[in-house]
Protein backbone atom coordinates (compact mmCIF):
# COMPACT_ATOMS: atom_id res chain seq x y z
CA UNK A 1 0.00 0.00 0.00
CA UNK A 2 1.06 3.59 -0.61
CA UNK A 3 -0.21 6.70 1.22
CA UNK A 4 -2.42 9.15 -0.67
CA UNK A 5 -4.33 12.28 0.35
CA UNK A 6 -7.81 12.18 -1.23
CA UNK A 7 -10.33 14.99 -1.64
CA UNK A 8 -13.64 13.41 -0.62
CA UNK A 9 -15.74 16.55 -0.89
CA UNK A 10 -19.10 15.53 -2.36
CA UNK A 11 -18.13 11.86 -2.40
CA UNK A 12 -20.43 9.22 -0.92
CA UNK A 13 -18.94 7.13 1.90
CA UNK A 14 -20.94 4.22 3.31
CA UNK A 15 -20.39 2.76 6.77
CA UNK A 16 -21.96 -0.67 7.19
CA UNK A 17 -22.53 -1.18 10.91
CA UNK A 18 -23.73 1.32 13.48
CA UNK A 19 -21.80 0.12 16.54
CA UNK A 20 -18.85 1.78 18.24
CA UNK A 21 -16.44 0.73 15.47
CA UNK A 22 -18.76 2.13 12.81
CA UNK A 23 -19.08 5.33 14.84
CA UNK A 24 -15.30 5.78 14.91
CA UNK A 25 -15.12 5.27 11.16
CA UNK A 26 -18.00 7.71 10.60
CA UNK A 27 -16.31 10.34 12.78
CA UNK A 28 -13.15 9.98 10.69
CA UNK A 29 -14.98 10.84 7.45
CA UNK A 30 -17.83 13.09 8.60
CA UNK A 31 -16.23 16.45 7.78
CA UNK A 32 -14.71 15.29 4.49
CA UNK A 33 -17.49 13.40 2.71
CA UNK A 34 -21.20 12.63 2.54
CA UNK A 35 -21.40 9.83 5.10
CA UNK A 36 -24.24 7.35 5.48
CA UNK A 37 -24.27 4.76 8.28
CA UNK A 38 -26.35 1.68 7.49
CA UNK A 39 -27.41 -0.55 10.36
CA UNK A 40 -30.40 -2.00 12.21
CA UNK A 41 -29.30 -0.13 15.38
CA UNK A 42 -27.08 2.86 16.10
CA UNK A 43 -24.56 3.52 18.88
CA UNK A 44 -24.99 6.69 20.98
CA UNK A 45 -21.45 7.52 19.79
CA UNK A 46 -23.04 8.51 16.47
CA UNK A 47 -25.15 11.22 18.11
CA UNK A 48 -24.08 14.68 17.00
CA UNK A 49 -22.13 13.51 13.95
CA UNK A 50 -22.89 15.12 10.59
CA UNK A 51 -24.06 11.88 8.98
CA UNK A 52 -27.15 10.22 7.52
CA UNK A 53 -28.59 7.08 9.07
CA UNK A 54 -30.27 4.35 7.08
CA UNK A 55 -31.99 1.48 8.88
CA UNK A 56 -31.47 -1.99 7.47
CA UNK A 57 -30.89 -5.48 8.79
CA UNK A 58 -27.74 -6.18 6.79
CA UNK A 59 -27.61 -9.87 7.71
CA UNK A 60 -30.90 -10.55 5.91
CA UNK A 61 -30.40 -8.42 2.79
CA UNK A 62 -30.21 -10.12 -0.60
CA UNK A 63 -27.37 -9.29 -2.97
CA UNK A 64 -29.66 -7.07 -5.05
CA UNK A 65 -30.51 -4.97 -2.00
CA UNK A 66 -26.87 -4.60 -1.02
CA UNK A 67 -26.01 -3.63 -4.59
CA UNK A 68 -28.66 -0.93 -4.40
CA UNK A 69 -27.10 0.48 -1.23
CA UNK A 70 -23.67 0.56 -2.86
CA UNK A 71 -24.85 2.56 -5.87
CA UNK A 72 -22.83 5.75 -6.38
CA UNK A 73 -20.57 4.97 -3.39
CA UNK A 74 -16.95 6.11 -3.65
CA UNK A 75 -15.77 4.22 -0.56
CA UNK A 76 -17.40 1.64 1.69
CA UNK A 77 -16.41 0.59 5.21
CA UNK A 78 -17.58 -2.76 6.57
CA UNK A 79 -17.74 -2.33 10.35
CA UNK A 80 -20.20 -5.02 11.36
CA UNK A 81 -19.39 -7.70 13.94
CA UNK A 82 -19.78 -10.43 11.29
CA UNK A 83 -16.55 -10.99 9.29
CA UNK A 84 -18.45 -13.08 6.73
CA UNK A 85 -20.87 -10.24 6.05
CA UNK A 86 -17.99 -7.77 5.86
CA UNK A 87 -16.21 -9.99 3.32
CA UNK A 88 -19.38 -10.26 1.26
CA UNK A 89 -19.65 -6.47 1.10
CA UNK A 90 -15.96 -6.33 0.17
CA UNK A 91 -16.40 -8.70 -2.76
CA UNK A 92 -19.26 -6.58 -4.10
CA UNK A 93 -17.12 -3.47 -3.81
CA UNK A 94 -14.25 -5.14 -5.68
CA UNK A 95 -16.59 -6.09 -8.52
CA UNK A 96 -17.80 -2.49 -8.82
CA UNK A 97 -14.51 -0.64 -8.37
CA UNK A 98 -15.55 0.84 -5.02
CA UNK A 99 -12.77 1.49 -2.52
CA UNK A 100 -13.18 -0.74 0.52
CA UNK A 101 -12.04 -0.85 4.13
CA UNK A 102 -12.74 -3.90 6.27
CA UNK A 103 -12.80 -3.58 10.05
CA UNK A 104 -13.01 -7.36 10.56
CA UNK A 105 -12.41 -9.97 7.89
CA UNK A 106 -10.33 -10.12 4.71
CA UNK A 107 -8.26 -6.93 4.24
CA UNK A 108 -9.71 -4.37 1.86
CA UNK A 109 -7.79 -2.06 -0.45
CA UNK A 110 -7.97 0.90 1.96
CA UNK A 111 -6.41 1.23 5.41
CA UNK A 112 -7.68 4.01 7.67
CA UNK A 113 -4.67 5.50 9.46
CA UNK A 114 -4.26 7.24 12.77
CA UNK A 115 -4.14 10.97 12.01
CA UNK A 116 -2.42 14.01 13.51
CA UNK A 117 -4.22 17.07 12.19
CA UNK A 118 -3.57 20.80 12.48
CA UNK A 119 -4.64 23.95 10.64
CA UNK A 120 -1.71 23.66 8.26
CA UNK A 121 -0.76 20.00 8.25
CA UNK A 122 -1.95 16.42 8.18
CA UNK A 123 0.16 13.42 9.23
CA UNK A 124 -1.11 9.85 8.72
CA UNK A 125 0.33 6.88 10.63
CA UNK A 126 -0.23 3.22 9.84
CA UNK A 127 1.24 -0.07 11.06
CA UNK A 128 -0.70 -1.90 8.32
CA UNK A 129 -3.14 -3.16 10.92
CA UNK A 130 -0.49 -4.95 13.00
CA UNK A 131 -0.55 -2.61 15.99
CA UNK A 132 -3.22 0.08 16.39
CA UNK A 133 -1.64 0.83 19.78
CA UNK A 134 1.65 1.84 18.15
CA UNK A 135 -0.18 4.09 15.68
CA UNK A 136 -1.98 5.77 18.56
CA UNK A 137 1.26 6.06 20.57
CA UNK A 138 3.04 7.79 17.68
CA UNK A 139 0.08 10.13 17.18
CA UNK A 140 0.11 11.13 20.86
CA UNK A 141 3.88 11.66 20.81
CA UNK A 142 3.68 13.91 17.76
CA UNK A 143 0.81 15.91 19.25
CA UNK A 144 2.75 16.45 22.48
CA UNK A 145 6.18 17.10 20.94
CA UNK A 146 4.99 19.45 18.20
CA UNK A 147 2.11 21.28 19.85
CA UNK A 148 3.18 24.53 18.13
CA UNK A 149 3.77 23.09 14.66
CA UNK A 150 0.95 25.16 13.13
CA UNK A 151 2.66 28.34 14.32
CA UNK A 152 6.02 27.22 12.95
CA UNK A 153 4.41 26.56 9.58
CA UNK A 154 2.89 30.07 9.67
CA UNK A 155 6.31 31.51 10.49
CA UNK A 156 8.05 29.51 7.77
CA UNK A 157 5.48 30.72 5.25
CA UNK A 158 6.01 34.35 6.24
CA UNK A 159 9.80 34.18 6.26
CA UNK A 160 9.90 32.24 2.99
CA UNK A 161 7.99 35.06 1.28
CA UNK A 162 10.37 37.65 2.74
CA UNK A 163 13.42 35.69 1.64
CA UNK A 164 12.17 35.54 -1.94
CA UNK A 165 12.18 39.34 -1.97
CA UNK A 166 15.70 39.83 -0.58
CA UNK A 167 17.73 36.69 -1.29
CA UNK A 168 18.16 35.53 -4.92
CA UNK A 169 20.15 32.39 -4.06
CA UNK A 170 17.82 29.46 -3.33
CA UNK A 171 20.43 27.55 -1.30
CA UNK A 172 20.78 30.48 1.10
CA UNK A 173 16.99 30.78 1.45
CA UNK A 174 16.77 27.09 2.26
CA UNK A 175 19.61 27.33 4.79
CA UNK A 176 17.86 30.20 6.62
CA UNK A 177 14.57 28.30 6.83
CA UNK A 178 16.30 25.17 8.14
CA UNK A 179 18.14 27.26 10.72
CA UNK A 180 14.84 28.62 12.01
CA UNK A 181 13.48 25.06 12.28
CA UNK A 182 16.50 24.05 14.33
CA UNK A 183 16.38 27.07 16.66
CA UNK A 184 14.99 25.81 19.98
CA UNK A 185 14.60 29.33 21.36
CA UNK A 186 12.30 30.28 18.50
CA UNK A 187 10.24 27.12 19.10
CA UNK A 188 9.88 28.05 22.79
CA UNK A 189 8.93 31.61 21.93
CA UNK A 190 6.23 30.45 19.51
CA UNK A 191 4.34 28.90 22.41
CA UNK A 192 3.84 32.27 24.10
CA UNK A 193 4.43 35.12 21.63
CA UNK A 194 4.32 34.63 17.86
CA UNK A 195 5.34 38.23 17.07
CA UNK A 196 8.49 37.98 19.21
CA UNK A 197 9.36 34.62 17.63
CA UNK A 198 8.91 36.21 14.20
CA UNK A 199 11.12 39.19 15.11
CA UNK A 200 13.77 36.82 16.47
CA UNK A 201 13.78 34.78 13.27
CA UNK A 202 14.10 37.87 11.10
CA UNK A 203 16.93 39.34 13.19
CA UNK A 204 18.92 36.11 13.33
CA UNK A 205 18.46 34.69 9.87
CA UNK A 206 17.38 37.43 7.47
CA UNK A 207 19.79 40.15 8.56
CA UNK A 208 22.82 37.91 9.03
Amino acid sequence: MIPLMLDLMGRRVLIFGGGDVGARKAAYFEHEAEVTVISRSFSPALDGLAIRRQKADLSTLADEALEGLLQDAFLAVAATSDPGLNDRIGRMCAERGILFNNAAGEPGDVTIPSVVRGRNYLVAISTRGKSPAVSRYLRMQLEAEYADLDLMIDLQDEVRSMLKEIEPVQAKRSRALWSILGDEEIWRMLASDYDRARAMAIERYLHA
